[in-house]
C-alpha cells in the first residue's frame, strides 16, 4: 500500500480532531465523510481509497467530524454549520487541490473552497433524517412501543433525540430536514455501470460495515483523473 498512515489534527471549538493523513506531496486532497451510520460503512473502502491515490502521488487526509469517530466533542453540540465549519478549518490545515465528499458530506463540503470538488453519491438532508427515523421506529417496534416519524420529529422539536445512537439536538434536526448539497462545480459520481459512474456497490445501504476494492481503486483513479 502507498505509504504509512499519520495521525495529524486539526483545532476546532477547544477540540483538536483528527485528520488520518496518508501520501505525501503537493497535491492534497481533503476528503470529507460520509454521516451518521454512512461513515462507518465506507470508512475502510475510503482508506484503502487513501491509499490508492497515495500510489499514483496524491496525499490524501480523512476528517473526523466534531462529534464523530475518534472526537472528544459531544455530538449533541453540533450541527450541519458547525460542521461546515469544521470542513473549513480542516481545510486550512492542509490546502487541498480537492475537496471530495461522500454522501452527506456533501451537505457539507461547501464549507471551504479548493480548485476541485468531487461527490460521490450526494444525499440530501432529508432522505438521511428518514433513514433515522426509520431505524428509531424499527427499533421501539421491537420493544412493543409504536411510534410515528411525525410523533418523533414533534419530540426533536423540543430538545434532544436519539435517533440510531446518535444523539442529536433540534437544530441538527432542522438542518437536516430539506438540506441539499450546494449548488457549486463539482464532478459528481455514483456506484454502477455508464457515464459518470465508478465500480463498485452502495456500501451506505448495508447492514454492517464493509469493504469494496474495487470501488477503492475506482474512487482515487477518478479522483486522481480529476486534478491531474
Amino acid at each position: 500500500m502507498g505509504g504509512a498512515p499519520r495521525h495529524l489534527s486539526y483545532d476546532f471549538d477547544g477540540h483538536a480532531e483528527q485528520l488520518l493523513t496518508i501520501g505525501a506531496g503537493n497535491r492534497r486532497v481533503l476528503i470529507v465523510p460520509p454521516l451518521f451510520d454512512e461513515m462507518n460503512r465506507m470508512r475502510r473502502t475510503l482508506v484503502l481509497a487513501m491509499h490508492a491515490l497515495a500510489e499514483r502521488g496524491t496525499a490524501s487526509a480523512l476528517m473526523d467530524l466534531p462529534g464523530a469517530n475518534e472526537s472528544l466533542a459531544p455530538l449533541e453540540d453540533q450541527n450541519l454549520d458547525s460542521w461546515r465549519q469544521a470542513v473549513g478549518v480542516a481545510a486550512a490545515a492542509i490546502d487541498p487541490v480537492c475537496i471530495a465528499a461522500v454522501r452527506g458530506g456533501c451537505l457539507i463540503d461547501d464549507g471551504a473552497e479548493a480548485p476541485h470538488r468531487w461527490r460521490l453519491s450526494p444525499a440530501n438532508g432529508s432522505s438521511l433524517l428518514k433513514t433515522l427515523l426509520r431505524t428509531r421506529i424499527a427499533g421501539e417496534r421491537e420493544n412493543g412501543r409504536n411510534v410515528t416519524a411525525a410523533g418523533l420529529m414533534a419530540l426533536a422539536e423540543t430538545g434532544l433525540i436519539e435517533l440510531a445512537g446518535n444523539r442529536l439536538s433540534s437544530d441538527m434536526i432542522a438542518q437536516l430536514d430539506g438540506a441539499l448539497p450546494a449548488d457549486q462545480a463539482a464532478r459528481e459520481v455514483k456506484p454502477g455501470t455508464g457515464e459518470r459512474c465508478i465500480a463498485g456497490s452502495a456500501l451506505w445501504l448495508r447492514a454492517e460495515p464493509g469493504e469494496d476494492a474495487a470501488m477503492a481503486q475506482a474512487i482515487a483513479a477518478d479522483i486522481a483523473g480529476l486534478i491531474a
